[in-house]
């Protein structure tokens, strides 16, 4: 297991547009397409991430409830909002969408995979809905002392975008213990690998929704990647799941 914890910074000036903008997106790229997953700056300040955390018990900004206990997913909660998302949610995830795009279009390319999507999120998200996938899947999670989340890949249909963001709104060591993102992956004809990830407060991490290529003798190859969250020790772990497809 590879821990790779980023180091805390300060308030971040700007607008979670801007500090998305102004990511090395060169540079995240090229650790997402090494390993499945990439850390952003932060994103979001304390506030923000306050803002959105609290957001959780207003119930009716939510189309569903999951138990993940009842499913047998781990243990924890989520709620999925509905497409009235709020504002900072909703920009950022226009925000990252162009910035992802051209990874989604290059992975595509080296699978010989379609690559359906169009530059535009709204026009992606209609063809979505046409398609039958017509649900919010923008996620806020809650997680408790003892909780966690199985490994497991948030595909919901055909029409799939291969990436995703989980953005930090608490801070570890502080507000929880444990609850490291999990990774692993499943490389040919070999044992998996696996990585644990601590999220800081307000930082991002891009991350593969069910594979990446990767380099083999007869050129490309898929290898499949599955996430996931360690068991908490202590306090609250609570995280904003931007995903770009919608759900069936």
């Amino acid at each position: 297991m590879t821990d790779t914890t980023p180091h805390p910074t300060g308030t971040p000036t700007g607008t979670p547009t801007g500090r998305v903008d102004t990511t090395d997106w060169t540079a995240l790229a090229d650790e997402v397409d090494a390993h499945g997953s990439a850390l952003t700056g932060q994103l979001l300040t304390p506030d923000q991430c306050r803002a959105i955390a609290v957001l959780y018990d207003e119930t009716e900004r939510f189309r569903a409830t999951v138990d993940m206990a009842r499913h047998r997913f781990g243990s924890g909660q989520y709620r999925y909002f509905t497409h009235d998302l709020p504002e900072t949610v909703r920009e950022l995830r226009a925000a990252f969408y162009p910035h992802l795009l051209p990874i989604a279009r290059d992975w595509a390319a080296r699978l010989g995979r379609p690559a359906p999507w169009p530059d535009g999120l709204e026009e992606w998200l209609g063809m979505c809905h046409e398609a039958g996938q017509s649900k919010s899947a923008q996620i806020l999670l809650r997680y408790g002392t003892g909780d966690w989340n199985a490994l497991h890949r948030d595909v919901f249909g055909d029409m799939l975008f291969p990436l995703q963001v989980v953005i930090g709104l608490d801070t570890p060591g502080t507000d929880y213990t444990g609850g490291e993102f999990l990774m692993t992956e499943q490389r040919p004809r070999a044992q998996s690998r696996g990585t644990a990830t601590t999220l800081l407060r307000g930082h991002g991490l891009v991350f593969t929704t069910r594979d990446r290529p990767v380099a083999s003798r007869r050129g490309w190859s898929t290898a499949p990647m599955r996430h996931g969250v360690s068991t908490v020790r202590s306090g609250r772990r609570r995280t904003l799941g931007l995903v770009f497809h919608d759900a069936a």
